[in-house]
Order: structure tokens, then sequence, then C-alpha cells
């Protein structure tokens, strides 16, 4: 009788971090949806990182990746899920392909530490900017090497105008984290 309950458990645990995995690929798609341009960067604002992070602390570090390389792969394979209803494998030689590598950074980055938060919100709240900032800064290390111009002026259309969005992004992603916390690690 053991056995069978554990082999339940096992399988749906299984199905329930497939499914979370599957969320994730909607939600983060669906965040591209949410699109603001700017007039003095190629690069949008949109709600993509703030899922981006969640799926990390919601799924840990591999799960949160996986949700990212399938976000990708769908992309990749035409379908238009991409900023903007982008698609295509040349869609990431775009100035958001930078961005895009840093999703898979970041979910995996916030997916490994967040359970050094400790429940906490100040230091939840530091993991998930940080990852947010490793996010950041691929998109303009990307920015640099097509662009061709100084770390300056890519900085100013890169970097410094999200940081207010995402400082709000990672708070309110990390209270959201801290309210599930507890019910997530007995589901997944």
């Amino acid at each position: 009788m053991e056995g069978i309950l554990n082999r339940e458990l096992i399988v749906s645990k299984r199905l329930c971090r497939a499914i979370g995995v599957a969320v994730f690929i909607i939600l983060i798609s669906l965040g591209g949806f949410v699109r603001i341009p700017l007039p003095f960067t190629p690069v949008p604002l949109t709600l993509q990182t703030f899922f981006v992070l969640l799926s990390g602390a919601f799924l840990g570090g591999n799960l949160g990746m996986l949700s990212l390389f399938g976000y990708l792969a769908l992309g990749i394979a035409g379908i238009p899920l991409f900023s903007g209803s982008g698609s295509g494998l040349l869609y990431l030689s775009g100035p958001t392909g930078g961005y895009l590598a840093g999703f898979i950074l970041a979910s995996f980055f916030v997916g490994r530490l967040v359970r050094y938060g400790r429940g906490r919100f100040i230091p939840t709240f530091a993991i998930l900017f940080l990852g947010d900032l490793l996010l950041l800064t691929s998109g303009v290390i990307w920015l640099r090497l097509i662009l061709g111009q100084p770390l300056s002026r890519i900085l100013i259309i890169g970097f410094i105008p999200f940081i207010p969005g995402d400082l709000l992004k990672a708070l309110v992603a990390s209270a959201l984290y801290l309210k599930v916390k507890t019910r997530l690690e007995r589901i997944l």
C-alpha cells in the first residue's frame, strides 16, 4: 500500500512540475504582449521579466530554466511568442536577443539562490533583483556587440530605463513568492 502511495505522489509531483513549466511558458509568452515601446531604445518594456523571476522562484533553477528553453524553442519554431509577436531564429539576432538569453540565466540564478532568502523579504527581494540585473547585463552585452556603440550609450538605451520598473517587478514577485512559498513546496 505504501509503495502505491509513494508512486502516486511521484507521478503527481511530476505532473505538477510539468504543468508548472507549461504555465510559465504561457505566462512568459503573455508577458511579451504587455509591451510598452520606448522612443529612444529598440528594447520595449514588457511584463516578461516578472514571470521570468517567478519561474525561477516557483519552479527552481532547473525547471525554471526548462520553462525558458520551452518558450524560446516555441518562438524559434515560428510561434509568434516573442515581444511584438516576433518569432523565428532570426529574431534572436535582433536587439532583444541578449535579453532572451538573460531570461534563462536569471531564472536559473533565482531558482538556485532563492532558498537562501530563508523566507524573509529583503534577502528574497535582493536575490530576485540580482537575477534581474543579470538579465539586463546579458541584454547590454548583446546590444553592445550588435550596435557597436559606446558602453555609456548602451547603458542609457538598454539598462538604466528598465531599473525602476524592474525594481517594482522584483518587489511584487518577492511578495508573491513569499505568500505562496509554503504551498508551492508541497505541490512541487
